[in-house]
């Protein structure tokens, strides 16, 4: 159905604004009436041309607005009016789009949370299942705070994640981008110079160098066409259920950065099940949660795992030790967790302590992999220039002689 934007005034002359979607004008303007509302104009919405990558919406403008919605609830303001200031506000018009749809929604009867629902992309489970939880429990302004700290702390984990794989990447391809030049450019200019010499014998390293750099000249095509090939497998295989648990496990497992990551999961599985569980969600729905939003499919069935042999009466500590992706310390401290009580509490200090210790980490891991890189790109690089020069060398010590 097509959007209308409305302008209206209620009983009071207040003028509110806001979007619709129905049949035409007429039926906007019946909903307003039905509303108590006095319509001033209505304007149907023009169809935008957009180009939305992944939910359009910023994780940060997620956070801004849920700390912005908790302050207001918490002074007073009615849900409805807090969704349309808000709606208003913002810049992103993706984002103003969808919490117009909300704000619409609870206007006709819809709680909260299921108005978030039908948006899965921008609210995710986490996100819902946390507001029905402050709506059945009144304390939706609390929960809302709580999980702009969530998002805040995500946002963060999620950030040194990129650090932890991008660094690594980015050398890797301007290893990649040198070598080629000097393949492409520089190994020819020496061959042509040789060529002026042709009695002069050359050593073997220099004849390799030159038979590979004639190669990847004249069969540059190959080696671009194996690239693709190769990204595009990897692309497929990754969208399978084995491609995924294969590259997961490797990445848990991969040295410097398989550490790291698993800081990582240990700090985003307990914040998020702390968060889930100081807000009144039931353990296993909680679990259900956090094993949906783990990012990785070893850690998932791990949760799984464990929140099967916890509906059959068992504590968590055990199944989650028998993963053998959280480490020791974790599981015991989850086990002193649920005999004191304080499992939500504890879930909190343990993601508090990973997270100083994923900065730590990523530090750590930087500054281990860069020399290993510099050192990587050293040895290519410097080889292929000592090949060439080899045979300047020899003409030298001829000519001494």
């Amino acid at each position: 159905m097509p959007k209308y934007t409305w302008e209206a005034t209620n009983r009071g002359g207040e003028v509110k604004r806001g979007t619709l979607e129905a049949a035409d004008e007429n039926a906007v303007a019946n909903r307003l009436k039905s509303d108590n509302l006095t319509p001033r104009k209505i304007k149907k919405q023009a169809r935008e041309f957009q180009i939305v990558i992944g939910s359009g919406v910023d994780p940060k403008e997620l956070q801004i607005f849920t700390r912005q919605l908790a302050t207001m609830i918490d002074a007073g303001l009615p849900l409805v009016q807090c969704l349309d200031i808000l709606a208003n506000q913002t810049e992103n018009k993706v984002f103003a789009g969808i919490l117009f749809q909300v704000k619409s929604s609870v206007e006709q009867g819809s709680t909260f949370s299921e108005a978030l629902r039908k948006h899965p992309k921008v609210f995710d489970e986490l996100y819902v299942n946390l507001v029905a939880a402050g709506e059945v429990g009144g304390i939706l302004d609390t929960i809302l705070n709580r999980l702009a700290q969530y998002i805040e702390k995500a946002v963060k984990l999620k950030s040194q994640l990129k650090s932890a794989m991008v660094y690594p990447i980015a050398i890797m391809v301007i290893a990649i981008g040198v070598i080629a030049v000097m393949l492409g450019k520089v190994i020819p200019t020496f061959q042509n110079m040789y060529k002026e010499f042709p009695n002069a014998k050359l050593p073997g390293p220099t004849k390799v160098v030159i038979d590979i750099s004639e190669a990847f000249l004249s069969n540059w095509y190959i080696f671009v066409l194996a690239i693709v090939v190769f990204a595009v497998l990897l692309s497929f295989g990754l969208k399978t259920e084995k491609g995924r648990d294969i590259l997961d496990r490797l990445l848990l497992n991969i040295p410097v950065i398989g550490p790291v990551l698993r800081k990582i999961v240990v700090a985003r599985f307990t914040r998020t099940l702390g968060t889930l569980l100081s807000s009144g969600v039931p353990i296993l729905d909680a679990l259900d949660i956090c094993a949906k939003t783990s990012g990785n499919r070893v850690v998932m069935r791990g949760i799984l795992h464990a929140r099967v042999k916890i509906s059959e009466g068992q504590d968590m500590a055990g199944p989650l030790g028998e993963t053998r992706v959280f480490p020791t310390m974790v599981t015991q401290m989850i086990g002193v967790g649920e005999q004191t009580g304080a499992m939500d509490q504890m879930l909190q200090k343990i993601a508090d302590f990973y997270e100083d210790e994923v900065d730590t980490a990523v530090g750590a891991m930087t500054s281990l992999i860069e020399p290993i890189m510099m050192g990587f790109l050293g040895i290519v690089v410097g080889g292929l220039i000592i090949a060439m020069y080899l045979p300047v060398f020899e003409l030298a010590g001829n000519i001494e002689a």
